[in-house]
């Protein structure tokens, strides 16, 4: 019977524990699901943000490039025009200015009058030039007389040579006053003694922007004093200083990427034309010309330069590194997308009239990247998933659009 009892007791001590065993192993179980969920709960990857916040933060939108990142050379130069492609506007005899009708940046054309000079001594050389038409008259009638009576024997040979001597003395001071008068900007046969002028033109003798005014009205100027300098900045080119370890890796007809020194904020392109063939003074330095492409819109003769000189045809895709933030040790950039965010697909599960008056929104989904080499404010960058061709990507701003993601993740 005690036996028994025993064996009685150690049953139920044996099904106790195995009644114990499987409610803790049920409790791990529930455990170890929960935080495998909560750790494969994946972070938000799309937010949204209202015009007015797009407007408030400046977002600014791009698509993904294609650029020479790669084998490049640094270079600095400075922005030049050439000679040929300057003009001074100058008058050609001295006078006070009258008037000046140009200013700084100013478009001009050539023929355009620049400004207005005033002389008495103009009114002369025309008076002149009139008076000496009227002796060319009167000596070529003296010259016919003296020919008839010398035919005749009633005049003597001398009184017939003074008089052709004569008439070829003034017709030679008519020339040259006519010619005075047309470098004036006066048309020497409209000319009379009606419409004689005393203010002259100074006009440009090339098409181009003015670069600076010499001048001011009241002031006197002459030929030595020019009035105004016009550049055309249609043949602006690069002026490079390259070493003379890196001449060999350049050649005529290479891509040049450029930026102004002070403005980084503009991309340009130039081509090489002409490789210098001896040192730049003693800086050891080759020079090195290309000529600027497409869009010169704020560029002007003597701005400094960086530039980026490509050295193979090797293109990769690429944005600006303003696009690229850092998040969880990873590299993301934002595109524009259709695609609606959790909370978004939650309200339209759960729409109302009134969300038919919910304020304007842009999505924005995070997108990983894999980053290069990074030169001339780009960075190159190879796309884990792929995204629409030609997608808007936020180029300006990222961090801003980041943080509203991140806020709403942590909410």
């Amino acid at each position: 019977m005690k036996s028994l009892i025993i064996k009685y007791k150690n049953s139920l001590m044996l099904l106790a524990s195995l009644l114990l065993m499987g409610c803790g192993s049920k409790e791990n179980k529930s455990q170890e699901e929960v935080l495998k969920a909560t750790t494969e709960e994946e972070s938000p990857t799309i937010t949204s943000l209202t015009a007015e916040q797009i407007k408030t933060v400046d977002i600014q939108y791009g698509t993904i490039e294609k650029k020479q990142l790669t084998a490049t050379l640094r270079a600095n130069g400075a922005l030049r025009v050439p000679n040929n492609n300057k003009a001074n506007a100058t008058s050609m005899y001295g006078g006070v200015i009258k008037t000046i009708n140009v200013q700084l940046g100013d478009l001009v054309k050539k023929g355009q009058v620049i400004a207005t000079i005033v002389n008495p001594q103009f009114i002369q050389v025309q008076e002149e030039y009139l008076s000496t038409s009227s002796k060319v008259t009167f000596a070529e009638q003296e010259l016919a007389r003296q020919k008839e009576l010398n035919a005749g024997n009633a005049g003597a040979l001398k009184n017939y040579q003074n008089a052709n001597a004569e008439l070829k003395s003034i017709r030679t001071r008519r020339a040259s006053l006519q010619q005075q008068i047309q470098l004036m900007g006066i048309n020497p046969n409209s000319l009379n003694n009606n419409n004689l002028r005393s203010v002259l033109s100074v006009i440009s003798p090339i098409t181009g922007t003015i670069s600076n005014v010499f001048s001011k009205t009241g002031s006197y100027v002459d030929v030595s004093s020019p009035v105004a300098e016009i550049v055309d900045n249609s043949q602006l080119h690069l002026d490079l200083n390259i070493f003379e370890k890196d001449l060999p890796m350049l050649q005529v007809g290479q891509i040049i990427h450029f930026r102004i020194t002070n403005n980084s904020a503009e991309d340009y392109n130039a081509k090489v034309y002409s490789i210098g063939a001896a040192f730049e003074n003693d800086s050891k330095s080759i020079p090195v010309h290309a000529t600027v492409q497409g869009n010169k819109s704020g560029l002007i003769d003597g701005m400094n330069i960086t530039a980026i000189v490509s050295l193979n045809n090797v293109t990769t895709d690429a944005v600006p590194t303003d696009a690229i933030v850092r998040a969880d040790g990873k590299e993301y950039i934002f595109v524009a997308t259709d695609k609606k965010a959790e909370g978004e697909l939650k309200e339209e599960e759960n729409k109302s009239e009134v969300s038919k008056t919910k304020e304007l929104t842009t999505n924005f989904e995070k997108i990983e990247v894999a980053v290069g080499v990074t030169n001339m404010g780009y960075t190159a960058i190879t796309l884990v998933k792929d995204i629409p061709t030609h997608a808007k990507i936020v180029t300006q701003g990222a961090f801003f659009v980041n943080a509203k993601l991140t806020n709403k993740g942590e909410e």
